[in-house]
């Protein structure tokens, strides 16, 4: 389940109308249309005990947009994995699985390394 960040401001009630709690959401950047994100298809083993992952990279957006392709990724590839930093990694050598499917919805300018 995921958690969600809660922003910490110290203030716990206030009566003052002029008042505005900030939130994490509102500094995430706008999600860029699938014709337009520059993603990168890569094989990687470093740090991971010898095990390969696929990692996606270039994904510009709000979180909740990256956990959801790789929800979806991981599904179709049926395998595991993770989202760190605006990477989506996703366990074993699923490259060509990755970029079929990222192709096949809509990501234009994905290219293979």
């Amino acid at each position: 389940m995921a958690k969600k960040k809660l922003y910490n401001s110290g203030l716990v009630y206030s009566t003052n109308p002029t008042v505005k709690i900030h939130s994490d959401d509102e500094h995430e950047s706008q999600t860029l249309a699938a014709k337009d994100q520059p993603l990168i298809v890569k094989l990687d083993s470093k740090n991971r005990s010898g095990k390969v992952v696929t990692v996606i990279q270039g994904f510009s957006g709000k979180i909740a947009d990256v956990e959801n392709i790789g929800k979806q990724l991981k599904s179709y590839c049926g395998t595991g994995g993770s989202v760190k930093n605006n990477e989506i990694l996703v366990q074993g050598d699923n490259r060509q699985k990755v970029f079929q499917w990222l192709t096949a919805n809509g990501y234009a300018k994905t290219r293979k390394q």
